[in-house]
């Protein structure tokens, strides 16, 4: 058993550096990941799909509150929940 099995995780700027390393260790582990960019990531979806994890995609500018809100929301539509 992965330690974040049953787990969900949003993980902004997953797009790539850091926040990619994040989104594909959280998914190693067992959770569900959102991937949340500025620009949808397909690629890293498709990453992880391949390594066996459960991920979606999300397009999000931080900075925006309304947009965090529809990720939020899409994450929860996808996954169940978020855990906090």
């Amino acid at each position: 058993m992965a330690r974040l099995d049953g787990k969900v995780a949003l993980i902004t700027g997953a797009g790539g550096g850091m926040g990619r390393v994040a989104a594909e260790r959280f998914a190693a582990e067992g959770a569900k990941v959102a991937v949340i960019d500025v620009e949808e990531r397909p690629e890293v979806v498709e990453a992880i799909a391949a390594a066996g994890g459960e991920a979606i995609t999300v397009a999000a500018d931080v900075r925006e509150s309304e947009q965090v809100e529809a990720a939020v929301a899409k994450t929860i539509e996808a996954f169940g929940g978020l855990t906090t």
